[in-house]
């Protein structure tokens, strides 16, 4: 990927090589597909699972992993799917429809006209998204490495690769005394396509936003801002599902944009106009963004209650047991390509250092969705993690074995990218693994009881969608999705005043807590319904049965549910 330019003139691109294998080869499009499939397979087995194991009691929810934002995205779902805008049915306060997210109302709409629920949904939304996603990889790597082995070899990382928290598992069953620590660099997904597909395919989409990058160089390559505006076109697209990553893809033009300046000590004027176009295409959803969350004070409030989850950004040394060998071999590459010699640099390899150093200051910018803005670095991490096993790591194996010639066998280069393939799979391999134990204790969150799914059809069929329903958290969760009334406690970030709430409930299912307590909290917040049942029960001994305020209206063997009748 280094070449030397003349001094004076921009560098030569890898253009004339790169448009050559810039697509996604028809000879290569088995092998695409063949990842894809095994990628869906794979993650689809803790699904299968799930559904085929459920005890005659309990009934699957169909999410596998962060119960509460997924079942936040399906009230979502509900509410886009019957209207173009969405009002927060996760909070019991009185709001108006302001939210818009594309992906939701397409996929609610969907729901809708074909009659599935949202598990089905979600589940073309997964092959949806890693179809997408793993296609625009493959497609990317064609443009970075003209030949086969290297661009598979990328794909492949860019596919499976997960970090060190492999090791701490070891260390938690060993020294940590079964404390798992700093469970973050484990379980983040952003940045993680394995997991992202398994457990949070709406990150997978939006990772798409990469193919702006594509559009770009090919439109450099050729001169032509038709690319730009297919380009901000994509941008403003995903921007409408998933407005963070806009940042991303600023921050990456703009590191370009600047490198490439000080390269050739003058402005690239394609750069610059493309940027432009971009920008006046898809910057929309951000002003959209930043109007929802300061001139409506519900969702101003929910922006406020971000850092409630208390999950940021990884700090730099965990960096490395979050992102693995590939992260570091990355690093390596980096250092070896010499990027402080932007002389000495094609365009391709510029870009590829502004978009991968973009991240450390995009992932530690001050915002409480930081760690969002992980999404996507490891397609920037796969190439250049290639470069370096190919650069770098294959040459010295071949010298190490004495290998004739100046080329590496074949075999060699097979051996160092499996040796490296299996260096970045165990955390993946492990993450699937533990979603089977997990969902073998077949227990809330990722399960309710089949009386709790009674209960939950008979306030669809029966309450209003500006009814309250109190409940414990593990329960009010799942209150906006299937039934369509509105939680008293449902979500770390979308329940106002989140854990006053949390205590509000704790004192109402307490069996100390004085009646007149009780019903101020239910006259303050217009409360209707009641929700008793296991998880509640085990807030507190309160029998509702014995409130006169409140009025059988369903009856099961675990659950019951009351009307409030207050004067």
């Amino acid at each position: 990927m280094r070449a030397k330019i003349s001094r004076g003139a921009p560098a030569a691109t890898a253009a004339a090589t790169a448009q050559a294998a810039g697509g996604v080869a028809a000879s290569d499009g088995r092998f695409v597909l063949g990842i894809i499939l095994a990628v869906l397979v794979f993650t689809s087995l803790p699904y299968a699972y799930a559904y085929l194991s459920s005890p005659p009691d309990r009934q699957f929810t169909g999410i596998l992993l962060d119960v509460p934002d997924h079942a936040q995205y399906f009230s979502w779902m509900r509410e886009l799917g019957q209207s173009n805008l969405a009002a927060n049915q996760l909070t019991p306060e009185v709001n108006r429809p302001a939210f818009f997210n594309l992906l939701w109302w397409f996929l609610g709409r969907f729901g809708v006209w074909a009659g599935w629920g949202f598990a089905p949904v979600y589940h073309l939304l997964r092959v949806a998204a890693a179809s997408a996603f793993l296609w625009t990889a493959y497609r990317i790597c064609s443009w970075f490495f003209p030949d086969r082995p290297r661009r598979r070899l990328g794909f492949l990382i860019v596919t499976f690769t997960s970090g060190f928290g492999w090791v701490l598992v070891v260390l938690k069953y060993t020294l940590a005394n079964g404390v798992l620590l700093r469970p973050m660099d484990l379980f983040t997904a952003e940045a993680n396509t394995f997991l992202g597909v398994m457990g949070y395919p709406h990150f997978v989409a939006a990772a798409v936003y990469v193919l702006v990058f594509d559009l770009l160089l090919r439109g450099e390559a050729k001169s032509s801002l038709r690319y730009a505006v297919a380009a901000g076109v994509l941008a403003l697209f995903l921007g409408w599902q998933h407005a963070y990553d806009l940042a991303s893809v600023y921050a990456v033009l703009l590191a370009y944009l600047t490198l490439r300046t000080i390269r050739d000590r003058r402005v690239p004027r394609y750069l610059v106009a493309s940027s432009l176009v971009i920008g006046g295409l898809s910057v929309w959803p951000a002003l959209y963004s930043v109007w929802l969350t300061q001139a409506d004070p519900v969702w101003k409030a929910v922006l406020l209650q971000f850092a409630n989850a208390g999950v940021f950004s990884p700090a730099p040394l965990d960096l490395v047991v979050l992102l693995g060998p590939a992260f570091l071999l990355a690093l390596f590459a980096l250092i070896r390509s010499k990027p402080w010699n932007l002389r000495q640099q094609t365009n391709n390899n510029v870009f590829l250092t502004g978009w991968f150093l973009s991240y450390f200051v995009l992932i530690y910018l001050p915002v409480d969705f930081q760690v969002h803005l992980l999404n996507g670095w490891q397609m920037p991490i796969g190439l250049l993690a290639t470069t370096a096993v190919y650069r770098d790591i294959i040459p010295w194996v071949s010298r190490k074995l004495k290998e004739p010639g100046e080329t590496a066998s074949r075999q060699t280069r097979a051996a160092v990218a499996a040796i490296l393939l299996a260096a970045i799979l165990p955390t993946n391999i492990y993450l699937l693994a533990w979603r089977f134990y997990d969902l073998s204790r077949y227990d809330y969150p990722f399960y309710v009881s089949t009386d709790d799914a009674r209960a939950f059809a008979w306030l669809d069929t029966h309450a209003r969608s500006e009814d309250v329903v109190l409940s414990s958290l593990t329960i009010g969760q799942f209150l906006p999705a299937w039934t369509g009334t509105k939680a008293f406690l449902a979500h770390w970030a979308e329940t106002l005043d989140f854990f006053g709430k949390v205590d509000a409930v704790r004192r109402f299912y307490a069996d100390d807590s004085p009646d007149a307590e009780r019903q101020a909290l239910l006259e303050r917040f217009s409360v209707d319904y009641v929700y008793h049942g296991q998880p509640e029960r085990v807030l507190g001994d309160f029998d509702p049965a014995r409130a006169h305020y409140l009025a059988l209206v369903f009856e099961s063997p675990e659950v019951r549910v009351y009307s409030v009748r207050l004067p």
